[in-house]
């Protein structure tokens, strides 16, 4: 009877959560200061007693593996003596907490906020870097009542079970693609995050080009397009009363026709015209250059002003480069908008740095040569090595730690990365074991190396360990993250080695 009661008891214990070998136990006060010293981001879950903390300990299990390389995860047991000590001088009672757990965050040795967002493993993961970012759309309260579909095996299964009307939005991680606020719906509205390459051919089969994209099915059966109708939460409501296929779009107005006082010029007239007027600014656009139409009203503007002003300075003209490709291969047009002045018919100046009305003005009333082009990221000294097809391989193999940045010169967030990224560089370039290298997608066969290493997007982050791949980097991209990274993985190679010292 007695062995049987034993069983019985020991039973629960051998089911017990499995805890990652990943999550440190710390007890020690000591050891958990020099968890906070040597670990840069650290999530600690303290729990007052050893079963209190089992839901979070299986879904923490999960993140471990998921955010290794990025961040510690940890667990303190309030309710054994030695953990009692620790919550003591911390000041941290998991007996107040609902469930008798509590998750803390602490960055950079200090406490930083406490972990109060959604406990979802995909929550949990991508938030680990940042407990205090904003939140993801699965957070937010008005999409309650979307379906979030993580899988195509999920999205294939909502189309097969579902027999109301579902309109699914693809997209990518941009505040700007959400659905908010729908209430009284007949359908379904689903989200799918497509971005990655592994729904290529998801987004093949349902012609998603941009984001978002949505589409409309019934009884599982793709119909339409939602396109060209209205963007608010009304507007799509309204149209789920009544679901219609795409309005065809208005065709848009050549620039040339629209009335503008610029004067557009072609292959055969440009020459003339240069001729005619002593000074000339020419801009060479395309129609569906982002940049070129931003820049229009302020040409337009401009041309207001110049183009019938009595005693102007010059005119401003146009040249669609796409159409009149002769005078553009003429020029070298690599890009738009390219804006060149013309003294007397000769080219003088190539203007970058001309795209305001006010600039543009300012600039035909007195005619500058303008600022040498900033150096290139290459060409500028740093401790970050530039690295290309031709010497990736061998230079990693030297290293035990490598944090590579794969980017192209023209994206905006490669930029704002490049300063943080580069003084990241210099903390380390000392330390011989360590490279910060970088390399541009764009140039020669850079294109196909960044395709091997799963490149997708700029600017993206790899970590390799001698040459080989490890994992993404995901963390923060300012200073503070690509220093902590690094600072991470070199504490752990130290305590590897102390641990070898206390075997010897």
């Amino acid at each position: 009877m007695f062995l049987l009661t034993f069983l019985l008891w020991l039973l629960p214990a051998l089911e017990a959560v499995k805890v990652s070998p990943l999550i440190e136990k710390v007890g020690d006060h000591k050891d958990f200061k020099k968890l906070l010293r040597t670990r840069t981001n650290v999530l600690v879950l303290y729990t007052k007693s050893d079963t209190s903390g089992d839901p979070h300990l299986k879904l923490l299990s999960d993140v471990a593996q998921t955010v290794k390389g990025q961040g510690t995860i940890a667990w303190v047991n309030c309710g054994d003596s030695e953990g009692r000590k620790l919550c003591k001088k911390v000041k941290v009672d998991p007996n107040s907490k609902r469930g008798g757990a509590e998750l803390l965050h602490y960055k950079d040795g200090t406490f930083h906020t406490e972990y109060n967002r959604a406990r979802t493993f995909k929550v949990s993961s991508l938030c680990f870097i940042d407990p205090s970012g904003p939140p993801l759309w699965e957070e937010n309260p008005e999409a309650k009542d979307v379906v979030h579909i993580e899988t195509e095996k999920d999205f294939r299964k909502l189309l097969k079970r579902e027999e109301r009307p579902i309109l699914v939005m693809f997209y990518a991680p941009c505040e700007c693609c959400y659905f908010h606020v729908f209430g009284g719906l007949k359908g379904v509205l689903a989200g799918m995050n497509v971005h990655p390459a592994e729904f290529d051919g998801l987004k093949q089969e349902y012609n998603v080009k941009g984001y978002p994209t949505f589409c409309y099915f019934e009884k599982g059966k793709f119909l339409h397009h939602y396109e060209n109708y209205g963007a608010t939460a009304k507007d799509i409501a309204d149209w789920m009363k009544d679901p219609q296929a795409p309005q065809p779009k208005t065709p848009e107005v050549p620039w040339s026709e629209s009335g503008s006082s610029v004067f557009h010029l072609t292959d055969d007239s440009f020459d003339g015209f240069l001729e005619e007027h002593p000074a000339v600014l020419v801009m060479f656009y395309a129609p569906w250059c982002g940049h070129c139409k931003k820049m229009k009203p302020e040409y337009d503007e401009a041309a207001e002003i110049l183009n019938k002003g009595v005693d102007s300075p010059g005119v401003l003209a146009a040249v669609d480069a796409t159409v009149h490709k002769g005078v553009g291969d003429r020029f070298k047009i690599s890009g738009f908008p390219s804006l060149k002045y013309f003294v007397k018919g000769e080219e003088k100046y190539t203007l970058p740095q001309l795209r305001s009305k006010d600039k543009i003005i300012e600039f035909m009333h007195n005619p500058q040569a303008p600022p040498p082009p900033e150096q290139s990221w290459e060409e500028r000294p740093s401790g970050v090595s530039h690295l290309g097809s031709e010497d990736f391989r061998e230079a990693l193999k030297k290293k035990k730690h490598a944090l590579v940045m794969f980017y192209a010169p023209w994206c905006p967030h490669c930029k704002s990365s490049i300063p943080h990224f580069t003084t990241a560089a210099e903390l380390f370039k000392e330390d011989r074991k360590i490279i910060y290298a970088a390399v541009d997608c764009t140039k020669g066969q850079n294109h196909e190396l960044c395709k091997q290493e799963g490149v997708e997007g700029y600017p993206t982050f790899n970590h390799y360990n001698y040459g080989k791949f490890v994992e993404k980097y995901n963390g923060e991209r300012g200073e503070d993250g690509f220093t902590g990274f690094m600072r991470n993985l070199r504490g752990r190679d130290q305590e590897k080695v102390g641990k070898k010292k206390e075997e010897l």
